[in-house]
C-alpha cells in the first residue's frame, strides 16, 4: 500500500511539473510524454484534483490538463 501511495504521488508530482513547465495539454499527450499508464495517469490526475491543483477540461476527443495559478 505505501509503496502505491508513492508511486502516485510521484506521478502527480510529474504530471505537474510538466503541466506546470509545458501549459495545457491532452491526457493522450501527458501519458505518452510521461510515459506512463492509463492507471497511474488517472491515479496521479485524481490526487492533483482532489488537492485542487490542476484544471480539467473535456473536449471532443478527451480530457485537456493545465495547472491552477
Amino acid at each position: 500500500v505505501l509503496f502505491m501511495m508513492h508511486k502516485i504521488g510521484s506521478t502527480s508530482g510529474k504530471i505537474w511539473n510538466y503541466l506546470n513547465q509545458n501549459g495545457e495539454v491532452t491526457a493522450l499527450k501527458l501519458k505518452s510524454t510521461l510515459g506512463i499508464t492509463n492507471t497511474l495517469l488517472y491515479m496521479g490526475i485524481g490526487w492533483l484534483a482532489r488537492e485542487n491543483q490542476v484544471i480539467i477540461t473535456e473536449y471532443s476527443k478527451g480530457y485537456k490538463l493545465s495547472v491552477k495559478k
